[in-house]
């Protein structure tokens, strides 16, 4: 599908759309009992619609005629605030992380154990997924910009103060605030996404953004055991503020107000007047007679939770993604105990147990998760849009969102294949290059499932583009959350073999609900909006 997009046809009239149960379609989108409308030749004779350059994809939404519609920027400019948002995305999971290789020289310097230092680290990663949801709520009412940016403002200064900190008490705090902070763009990346781009340009973009989501928790600890080798425990998190910092620059030089309400005239829009009044929010106050109201703004989140199609796909996300926490937890015991990865710099590899650790060693047995990533990436650029375009060329140019999870079928050989091979690699010591092998196709498995998740939510629920992308990332972090807590017991208890094939039977064993939402996801989205009228 083509990408570098200009409204090159227009017609008499803008197309109009049948709205399905719950799903609160904006007015102006192509839709139809069959699903989206994409290819213009099945367009009635007596409706019209704006196309993309190549003359056949009908633009979804429709843009408005208005040049401060988002919709209608210069490419140049849209790729620039997806690349902010993305550098902020970045942050949290891998400051996060970071922290997990510190935990020793830490408790040292404390004279506490690692795992009461943990306790930082653990409050640091759910207060990421709770920061995000949060930071969604504010940005329905308060607007997009404002609130990355006073977000990133207070992550720029906790940074600092975890960095510079004295005691375990004065680490603390700020660290755990940090993560709450630093999640604003993690759990509001799908909204940027929908205010910018065209539905049939969703799915690389957000393949670009979840990139730097999977990216971080690797590319964090990496450089960390590597600083360690020579450096004191701070240096780590004082390039992560020097990093927050450059992305909170970033978004002062290159962020703007993304939100664009679409049941506004053009004439009774808002306009923008000045880049530091939209930057603190001053302007989008001024407007907020516009849009909904705080309550909803604040009951929004709630709501869209509470839809049984969002609460099955994330719970189904949640039972895949979880295990990536699993891995890491207890990997660092098997890289010590079976190929003597150790010990020469003290470290951690993840929580919760403290390890001796080879740490340029072990830097580099990061890169089998990177290289994964960045080829998940690589192949999700054509991978997503090309069943897209299968399932339009079947079904008269149509496309329902329920045709996003088919991607989930590729993926499932990579996740089962990877988990069991890295069972029987740790468990009956394989050579670690099948570990790693084996680790890092579980990690491009879930990244093909992230962007298929998040893909599939964002086109069931336009409206709730916030929301559903603020729950997707609560999902991946409660579940890496709660396994944390069992993971080193469960392999210590029953070993690696059957412990990852578990792990593999529980990804495996949650493809009912994809298949459940395939055949009758649209349906249940019908009866959403017929019998939970308090949701609209």
């Amino acid at each position: 599908m083509d990408t570098d997009l200009h409204v090159v046809k227009e017609h008499p009239s803008v197309i109009g759309s049948t709205e399905t149960g719950s799903r609160a379609l904006d007015s102006e989108l192509p839709y139809d009992n069959d699903g989206y409308i994409l290819d213009a030749t099945q367009l009635d004779p007596s409706q019209s619609a704006k196309l993309a350059r190549d003359g056949q994809t009908v633009l979804i939404p429709q843009p408005s005629d208005n040049p401060d519609d988002p919709l209608n920027w210069s490419q140049t400019k849209k790729h620039i605030i997806l690349a902010v948002v993305c550098a902020c995305t970045f942050l949290p999971d891998y400051g996060s992380v970071t922290g997990a290789i510190t935990l020793t020289p830490q408790a040292a310097e404390y004279g506490n154990t690692p795992d009461d230092v943990n306790h930082s680290q653990s409050g640091n990663q759910f207060m990421v997924g709770a920061g995000g949801v949060i930071a969604v709520m504010f940005s329905a009412y308060f607007g997009r910009l404002p609130v990355l940016f006073w977000f990133m403002v207070i992550a720029t200064a906790t940074a600092a103060g975890q960095a510079g900190s004295h005691g375990f008490n004065g680490f603390f705090v700020p660290r755990v605030l940090n993560g709450f902070f630093a999640g604003a763009a993690q759990g509001s990346g799908l909204m940027f996404i929908k205010d910018m781009f065209f539905l049939h340009e969703h799915a690389r973009k957000i393949n670009i953004w979840q990139a730097s989501v999977i990216l971080s928790p690797y590319l964090g600890p990496l450089l960390a055991s590597f600083m360690l080798t020579k450096l004191s425990w701070r240096w780590p998190f004082w390039i992560y503020t020097i990093e927050t910092g450059l992305c909170l620059i970033a978004v002062v030089v290159w962020g703007d107000e993304t939100y664009y309400n679409r049941r506004l005239p053009v004439e009774k829009q808002p306009q923008p007047r000045s880049h530091l009044l939209r930057l603190i929010g001053v302007e989008q106050w001024r407007s907020r007679h516009l849009h909904d109201g705080f309550r909803e703004a604040m009951l929004r989140a709630f709501k869209t939770i509470a839809r049984p199609v969002v609460l099955l796909a994330n719970l189904y996300y949640l039972c895949t993604f979880a295990w990536v926490v699993g891995i890491n937890a207890t990997l660092a015991l098997f890289l010590i105990s079976l190929y003597d990865f150790g010990p020469k710099q003290t470290g951690i590899l993840a929580v919760p147990t403290a390890c001796y650790i080879e740490a340029d060693e072990l830097g580099l047995f990061f890169f089998a998760p990177i290289v994964a990533t960045i080829f998940a990436e690589a192949v999700g650029h054509y991978l997503h849009d090309t069943l897209a375009r299968i399932y339009i060329h079947r079904h008269h140019g149509r496309l329902e969102p329920e045709a996003r999870l088919s991607v989930i079928y590729f993926a499932l050989p990579f996740l089962l294949t990877g988990l069991v091979v890295l069972g029987y690699a740790l468990g009956r010591q394989w050579h670690y290059m099948v570990a790693a092998v084996a680790w890092g196709m579980y990690v491009f498995g879930t990244m093909v499932v992230s962007v298929g998740i998040s893909a599939y939510q964002l086109d069931a629920y336009p409206r709730e583009s916030g929301e559903v992308g603020a729950w997707i990332n609560f999902s991946r972090i409660a579940g890496g959350f709660i396994v944390a807590y069992f993971q080193v017991r469960w392999v210590a208890k029953v070993g690696a073999e059957a412990c990852f094939g578990t792990q593999a039977a529980v990804c495996a064993g949650v493809v009912p609900l994809v298949v459940f939402l395939q055949i009758w996801g649209k349906r249940l989205r019908t009866w959403e909006g017929r019998t939970f009228t308090w949701m609209k």
